[in-house]
């Protein structure tokens, strides 16, 4: 677990996206102080420093968050996730409706299979790479664990691999990807994802690929959606599934943003998420954008 901030300030927990640890970006020390935040970071089961659960569903982060509240000693706290982190955040928001009282997902996936999902419409605008690497994630463990292992390895040893590939995106992606200062935050968050293992990477991939645990119709806390139009590994139509489907959503998709450009959004978003109470508006479009970490093609 990683902490930054003020120490008795609001709560907030922050959800890596996938693959990534708990050493992913965070904003300025500064700017958590001014706005009196304690973000808390911590590594998915399989990630890091964490021990594999082998099976876990999206929805069991709810219980992960829950047992890390417990035993700061938080009662209530918001929760914010980038990526392959904003299924998770959103199954704190469904499962937590007592403690979480705001929920952010940036360039979020929406649900692929279950009684409330997008079905055959899941893929519509995604990458080829992704497209495969989910087909076999959902035949099961044994269909990507040799790949994504040999891969893990690799780019713990030598991170740079999966940044040139990112680099290899949209234009907006390659505008981010192009900051020496981004890079350096990416290769310490690569190679503490893989510190042991590509497991975390395996299980989130069939937990994506699987029904969730939970409904997002069921949320009922304040959420806000962020993404960028020019996605293609978690299009923007799933935030925008997304908010047809969880009430009193406020949507957000920016022109001219992908998805590296949510790893600086975080910090316009907090002040939102420190708020309590109601909820937001309805959906929105917004000229300006930003975006996080991809799940990438497995080659």
């Amino acid at each position: 677990m990683s902490e930054w901030g003020k120490r008795d300030g609001f709560p907030v927990f922050v959800l890596h996206g996938t693959p990534g640890s708990r050493v992913g970006v965070a904003p300025r020390p500064t700017l958590l102080y001014q706005l009196g935040i304690r973000l808390i970071g911590y590594d998915r089961p399989g990630y890091g420093q964490s021990g594999r659960s082998e099976g876990r569903a999206v929805g069991d982060a709810a219980r992960d968050v829950e047992a890390i509240a417990d035993r700061l000693g938080l009662d209530s706290f918001a929760v914010v996730g980038r990526s392959g982190g904003g299924p998770h955040a959103l199954a704190c928001a469904a499962l937590l409706p007592e403690r979480v009282t705001r929920a952010a997902a940036m360039v979020s996936l929406a649900p692929q299979v279950g009684p409330l999902s997008m079905g055959a419409s899941w893929t519509e605008g995604m990458g080829p790479g992704n497209i495969d690497a989910f087909a076999r994630a959902a035949e099961g463990a044994e269909s990507i664990t040799e790949e994504v292992t040999a891969r893990s390895s690799s780019i713990r040893a030598d991170p740079d691999i999966l940044i040139r590939q990112l680099a290899e995106g949209p234009h907006a992606d390659q505008r981010v990807i192009a900051d020496a200062g981004i890079r350096q935050v990416l290769r310490r968050n690569y190679q503490e994802a893989f510190l042991s293992s590509g497991d975390g990477w395996i299980d989130d991939l069939i937990a994506f690929s699987r029904d969730w645990g939970f409904s997002v119709s069921d949320i009922t806390v304040p959420v806000l959606l962020w993404h960028g139009r020019d996605d293609v590994f978690s299009p923007a139509q799933h935030s925008a599934w997304l908010a047809r489907h969880i009430r009193g959503t406020d949507l957000r998709l920016e022109y001219g943003k992908a998805h590296l450009d949510a790893m600086s959004v975080l910090p316009d978003l907090l002040p939102w998420l420190r708020q309590r109470g109601t909820t937001g508006q309805r959906r929105s479009t917004r000229q300006p954008g930003t975006a996080p970490f991809r799940l990438r093609r497995l080659p």
